[in-house]
């Protein structure tokens, strides 16, 4: 319990010195893996709100190629096509800046209808939603100690508890809890902070099995107090405070962003 209330007043004391100059990213650059949709992209659009040079990451040839609607803030972006099926194309990469203040992991998937207790798909899942990502933070490690950088990775309610029928995405999510943890404490010296969200609820096409169905979509609200979902939004304004020179004491958190959803 003691440990419980020393983080929370940890994590308060950084909100309370957050001011508006300190979430102002101007002339900073962002990298997003996995910010072509959903979550993603709700975190590209908050730091693009904010003044910074955003460079985002998908699958896709081209943004155009995903269903969602480019806003005009997300047309400020660059895209880059990243495949992290294998860790090597991290080196293709073409970033538009040399410096890289802020890196955000925002990739993942998640299979259902049982897929992930076949092994095959419980591999495929935990090389992307884990693997990927510490491939990705040591890729950058280096550029971001020059800029005291920080890194930001989105884990999940399932960082903190399983989730019924997905051993593989809770697995993985269990994983990034520890392994922000773990890359903190020994960036530190570097200067790197690495800190993570874990959303709830939030209306994307990996929780359309829940939303797209009412009755579903009605009982979840009901474990909610705060009686709604978040948006990708959300989300990405908690990003920004977590790599702001706000939160320039927060290191090794994983923040929960669900609405109060974990407090019953």
């Amino acid at each position: 319990m003691l440990v419980i209330l020393a983080a929370n007043h940890y994590l308060l004391m950084a909100v309370i010195q957050h001011n508006g100059n300190k979430m102002n990213f101007e002339n900073k650059n962002i990298i997003v893996i996995g910010g072509s949709s959903g979550i993603g992209r709700g975190i590209a659009s908050s730091y693009i709100d904010k003044g910074a040079n955003v460079c985002i990451t998908g699958t896709r040839d081209k943004i155009s190629d995903y269903d969602e609607e480019i806003s005009e803030n997300i047309k400020k972006c660059t895209y880059q096509k990243l495949d992290l099926s294998n860790h090597d194309n991290l080196e293709k990469l073409s970033l538009p800046f040399d410096d890289i203040n802020t890196l955000v992991c925002s990739q993942g998937i998640v299979a259902y209808d049982q897929k992930e207790f076949e092994m095959g798909t419980f591999k495929k899942v935990i090389d992307l939603n884990l693997n990927s990502v510490m491939a990705s933070c040591t890729f950058f490690q280096e550029n971001l100690s020059k800029n005291n950088g920080s890194i930001v990775i989105i884990g999940s309610g399932a960082s903190f508890h399983a989730v019924k029928g997905n051993p593989a995405y809770s697995a993985s999510k269990g994983g990034l809890l520890t392994l922000i943890k773990t890359l903190a404490e020994a960036w530190a010296r570097d200067g790197i902070r690495v800190n993570g969200i874990a959303p709830g609820y939030v209306a994307t096409k990996l929780t359309e099995v829940t939303f797209g169905n009412e009755k579903r979509y009605e009982n979840s609200l009901k474990g909610i107090p705060l009686r709604r979902w978040g948006s990708p939004k959300d989300m990405g304004e908690v990003c920004c405070f977590l790599s702001s020179d706000g939160a320039s004491y927060v290191t090794g958190q994983m923040l929960t962003v669900d609405g109060g959803m974990s407090l019953s």
